[in-house]
C-alpha cells in the first residue's frame, strides 16, 4: 500500500514540476502588459487557453501531491 502511494506521489510531482515550468510568467514585461491589453480588448477567451490548461493541471497535480503526502505520514505511524 505504501509503495503505491510512492508512486502516485512521483508521478503527481514530476506532473507538478513539469506544468509550472511550462507556464509562462505573469510579469512579461513591456511588451507583455501591451499584449495583454490588447487581448483583454478583443475578448480572448480564456476558458479554451492553454494557460488555463496548464493552470488546471497544476492545482490537481498540487491537490494529488498533498493527499499522497498526508496519507504517507499517516502511513508511517
Amino acid at each position: 500500500m505504501k509503495a503505491l502511494f510512492m508512486i502516485i506521489q512521483a508521478i503527481a510531482s514530476l506532473i507538478l514540476i513539469g506544468s509550472i515550468l511550462l507556464q509562462s510568467g505573469k510579469s512579461a514585461g513591456l511588451s507583455g502588459s501591451i499584449a495583454g491589453g490588447a487581448e483583454q480588448l478583443m475578448g480572448k477567451q480564456k476558458g479554451r487557453s492553454y494557460e488555463t490548461l496548464l493552470s488546471k493541471v497544476t492545482t490537481i497535480g498540487a491537490t494529488a501531491f498533498i493527499i499522497t503526502s498526508i496519507i504517507l505520514v499517516y502511513l508511517q505511524k
